[in-house]
């Protein structure tokens, strides 16, 4: 079967990244993923039955997930077809379904190969089974997340969970000592620096690579000792890495930038987020949370309005979802903001725990039996409808404890009017009205 590469009409001479050319030609060539590929692994089992099975392979980027694969289309001699689901939507799925259903009808299955398998949403996701239950495709999902949290459980019941290893330090040795055969020489570095680019690799293959490809590039004439390697990878170093700490500084300046009302800042930070690959479902989940505790009381519709963001990014999908993300961070970054219900429940909290077991006032509960109303529950209960103002004045705190205040909306937004109220039934309650 012709590579993508081959397909493109181009010959072995051309320029292809080291990553590419030192592309396994057979399973046993993969790296660190016995566990799959050797003696009675899953994998290994499917080849030598024969028997070929949907599958999604999860685990970390740089791991072998495209190429393991490819290398199952060329076991299997199925056709192989590869897509992104970052970048198909539903017009290239049904592209890619018409075209299996044909060669199907010639007698050749297809494997279909989706990355990022994650950011289809439900209904995308849900346009595959039809076609896997006929055999029309064996589906081979590539996945980062966590399939359980980010898969339907249709496709889950359809297809094999195969978790893939995060390369091993002889792993990338190995990756290393085939880059150098390929090159036709060292990579200029001195043991302990050598040791130092496997630990940035981080498991990753792919980049430990193309850092290495980097590297036999620009310093072929000198040595390197860790020092100079982290100079020379901190001007390439990438800008966003969803699994690391860029993820949590980025989330954060998302979050404390529509905290501060700057909105071309919060959505710099959302583009940046997007832009690097993050799971959109963590972003909204930070604008929900963001709605409740810095906006709050001060716009009720913030929190409806985020969570109707993340319904139409699930009726949608990327890249038109995209947009409800982008007007929501709008919305919360120009709303008035307080955090006044937040405290409230964090010292109402604090208050509970502090005074323990109290009963609530017995004219405020409920005396379904003889005994209970002998014991004075219900008796000397005003209903609220029926006194003046709408409002009884009642104490509705534990008898044995003090009225407190923990909720003090701030003068913005809605917030200025629910402070009148709350000030008007404390002055109300102050009157001879209050039992």
């Amino acid at each position: 079967m012709a590579t993508l590469f081959e397909a493109a009409g181009l010959s072995d001479d051309a320029p292809r990244p080291l990553a590419d050319r030192l592309r396994p030609k057979s399973l046993d060539e993969v790296v660190g993923q016995d566990h799959l590929l050797q003696g009675d692994g899953p994998i290994a089992r499917m080849v030598s039955s024969g028997k070929w099975a949907s599958l999604i392979l999860w685990g970390p980027p740089g791991t072998g997930k495209t190429t393991i694969a490819r290398l199952l289309a060329e076991a299997s001699q199925l056709s192989f077809v590869q897509i992104s689901a970052i970048f198909s939507g539903v017009a290239d799925l049904r592209k890619v379904f018409d075209a299996a259903k044909a060669l199907r009808e010639q007698g050749k299955g297809t494997l279909l190969f989706v990355d990022e398998i994650h950011r289809f949403n439900r209904s995308q996701q849900d346009g595959f089974l039809p076609h896997m239950e006929d055999g029309t495709i064996i589906l081979v999902g590539a996945t980062t997340e966590n399939p359980s949290f980010e898969l339907n459980g249709a496709i889950l019941s359809r297809a094999q969970v195969l978790v893939l290893n995060r390369l091993q330090d002889a792993d990338l040795e190995t990756l290393l000592e085939r880059a150098e055969t390929t090159a036709g020489k060292k990579l200029p570095l001195d043991a302990e620096a050598r040791e130092l680019m496997k630990r940035m690799a981080d498991g990753d293959g792919r980049y430990l690579l193309n850092l290495a490809e980097d590297l036999l590039e620009r310093h072929a004439e000198e040595m390197l000792d860790a020092e100079a390697l982290v100079a020379s990878v901190q001007k390439r170093a990438p800008l966003y890495d969803k699994t690391q700490e860029e993820h949590y500084n980025l989330i954060s300046a998302l979050h404390k930038s529509i905290r501060g009302s700057d909105v071309d800042a919060a959505l710099y930070w959302l583009a940046r987020m997007l832009v690097g690959g993050e799971d959109p479902l963590y972003i909204q989940r930070r604008l929900v949370r963001a709605a409740m505790e810095d906006i709050g009381m001060a716009d009720p519709q913030a929190l409806p309005h985020a969570i109707a963001a993340k319904d139409a990014y699930e009726f949608l999908g990327s890249p038109e979802g995209d947009l409800a993300l982008a007007q929501t961070v709008i919305y919360l970054a120009t709303a008035p903001k307080s955090n006044a219900a937040y405290t409230a429940f964090s010292t109402s909290k604090a208050a509970a725990k502090q005074h323990g077991s109290l009963m609530p006032p017995k004219h405020i509960l409920n005396a379904p039996t003889k005994l209970m109303k002998d014991q004075g529950y219900g008796a000397g209960y005003e209903y609220d409808h029926e006194a003046e103002d709408a409002f009884s004045g009642q104490n509705y705190f534990p008898e044995n404890m003090d009225r407190d205040q923990f909720y003090r909306p701030v003068e913005r937004g809605f917030e200025r009017e629910v402070a009148k109220r709350l000030e008007y039934w404390s002055k109300l309650r102050a009157t001879d009205r209050s039992s």
